[in-house]
Order: C-alpha cells, then structure tokens, then sequence
C-alpha cells in the first residue's frame, strides 16, 4: 500500500470518528449552541490526570482561581479514564471523552475525534487517560500564557494562565517523585504547581477525584474520593484536610461492612484506623463505641462513649433511641450503664 493510501485510510477514518463525535456532541448539547459557546473565560489553571498502574485507580486533581473549578474540569469513571477539561472549558469534552473510551478508543484517539469535531480547538486545554495508562493532550495556541502540558508514564499534567513556565514541568517531577498512593502524587503535584508560582491571578478553588480500579457496576461505589473546595483563600489546605477526613471514613465504611461479614477483627483495625486519623471526630468514636458493644465488649466501649458524650450531650439522647430499633441490644440495664458513662458512674 503506496503511503498516499495509507494517508487517505487514516484521513477517512479520522473523518469518520470526528464525524461521529460531532454528532455526540450536537445531541448533548442544546439547538443553536456550539462547542465554542461554553467557555467565556478561562475557568481553570492546573490539572492532572493519572493513574495507578498497581491498582488501577484513574483520578482527576485541580486547583484554579475560579470558584467550583471540580464541578466543570474533573471527569473520572472507573474502568474507563479520566479527563480534565480546561482554558476556555467545553465540558463536551468529559462526558464524550468518556463516552468514547467507553467505547474501546484509546486516551489519543478519543481527545483527537473530539478536537478534530470542535470549531474552537485553539482555545481548548484537554488532557486523557484511559484504564489502560495511555495518555494524550492537548493545549491550543490560543491559550493565555503561560501554559503547556507535559505527558509522563500513566500522567498528564497541564496549565494555563500560569506566572511562568515552570509550572507543569515541577507538577510532572513532583507526581513522579512522589511515594504514596495516587492521592498522595498527585496532591503532591499540585502542591508543587503552587510552589513553582501557579496560577497568576492567585488560588480559589480545587478538587480531586479517584475511583477504584476495579468497577463494581455502582458508580456510587467506585468513588474512592470525590471532593470539592469551592472557595478558599488556601484551597489545597482545605483539600488535604477533606482527603484526610475522606481516608477515615473509607475506614469507617469498610470496618461497617467487616461488621455485617461477621469479621469483627478486621472491623477493629478498620474503626482504629479512622480513629488514629481524625481522634477528635465524635461520631465515629461514638459508632465504634456502639460496634463494641454489639460484638459484646461493653467495658471496652464505655471509655469510648464517655468521650463521644463529653463532646456533645445528644449522643446521650440518642443512646436509647438505637436499641429501640435494633441498633442496640434492647437492655434497659445496658443502656443505663452505657449513658451513666457519660455521667462518669
């Protein structure tokens, strides 16, 4: 086959996959509007798409000086990829970039049907990744400077309307440094994107995405974290905080689901774990106290609920209100001892 041929088989079936993506995006949108019409303005500065090649986990994390950057940039599904959408933002480019990855296309082939469907590809900042780790991107030559991306093994990392052009690259050797789980990196990447200068009108927003690598079919379920700072003076404080919040209620949930498989020993370590990150959250003191006691550990239990209760005196309430619908064993005597903790008898 001369090269003119092959040329033109690989120019028709581009033709034939922007084609269709056209059409996707035309149906997803409203009569009269076009791709172009969603971004106004540039809404975001720094992303990163990534994904863990031990695990799986795919995530989207971002920082931006617009407010809610995590409800237009950050496009994550399990099994499937992720996608940050960014500058003068289509978020076109996040439903049917995974629409397409969905559907069997790599990160490349997907971002390249999308831009070559779009009226407006010089204004946009995209980056892809699919389950399988392969990553694409792209940053048109309208972007405000200054900005650029820059593609590594299973990551991405871009950037618009930053203080200089150092940015990226930092984020890009912050991400591959980094020890830690996926969260950890790519935290760490923004963190260094801010180092290095970051955004030029300065910091408000930030989000973070991951999902398991393993879909379970519930997309409710394959959520590892989902979290949103939508304003802030210190937008990646605020995120750190929630991811550590997040981690102790990932312990909670899989210590309940230990709990309901009759391993108590696994939903001890889980509760403790919650515990040793957040010691101050009462309500999960509290619900450990309550797991204790229905696996028969009552004395273990009462200092528990002693500190739930000394923190807010409606755990004591509540008490009681549990055993009546199960939750408790229905012992009046077990009650009195567990709210007489409170009271230090």
């Amino acid at each position: 086959m001369s090269e003119f041929s092959t040329q033109r088989n690989c120019a028709t079936h581009w033709a034939r996959v922007a084609i269709a993506a056209l059409g996707m995006i035309a149906s997803a949108m409203a009569p009269g509007q076009t791709p172009q019409n969603e971004g106004i303005r540039p809404v975001n500065t720094f992303s990163i798409v990534a994904r863990d090649p031990v695990t799986g986990e795919l995530g989207v994390a971002v920082q931006s000086h617009w407010f809610s950057v995590g409800t237009v940039v950050p496009w994550v599904e399990a099994g499937v990829g992720a996608v940050a959408t960014q500058s003068f933002v289509d978020p076109n480019y996040g439903k049917l970039g995974l629409d397409l990855m969905r559907g069997g296309k790599s990160a490349s082939d997907a971002l390249r049907a999308l831009l070559t469907a779009d009226d407006a590809p010089q204004l946009r900042q995209v980056a892809m990744i699919d389950a399988q780790g392969r990553v694409a991107a792209h940053t048109g030559d309208k972007n405000i400077p200054e900005a650029g991306h820059r593609l590594g093994t299973d990551h991405s990392v871009q950037a618009n309307l930053m203080l200089n052009d150092g940015v990226w690259p930092a984020m890009a050797r912050a991400f591959e440094a980094a020890k830690g789980d996926l969260t950890d990196r790519m935290l760490a990447a923004l963190d260094a994107a801010q180092a290095a200068g970051g955004d030029i009108r300065g910091r408000q927003s930030a989000a973070l995405i991951v999902v398991t690598g393993k879909p379970t079919g519930k997309p409710w379920m394959d959520r590892v974290f989902d979290l949103r700072v939508d304003d802030s003076s210190e937008p990646l404080r605020e995120l750190r905080r929630l991811v550590v919040l997040q981690r102790a209620y990932n312990h909670m949930n899989a210590g309940d689901l230990a709990v309901e498989q009759k391993d108590n020993d696994r939903a001890l370590i889980e509760y403790r774990a919650a515990a040793e990150l957040v010691p101050d959250n009462a309500e999960m003191v509290y619900w450990h106290a309550v797991a204790l006691v229905n696996m028969g550990r009552v004395e273990e239990s009462l200092p528990l609920f002693r500190r739930a209760f000394a923190k807010d005196r409606n755990w004591v309430t509540l008490t009681p209100r549990l055993a009546k619908v199960g939750q408790l064993p229905d012992d009046e005597a077990l009650i009195r001892r567990i709210v007489g903790a409170g009271r230090g008898d």
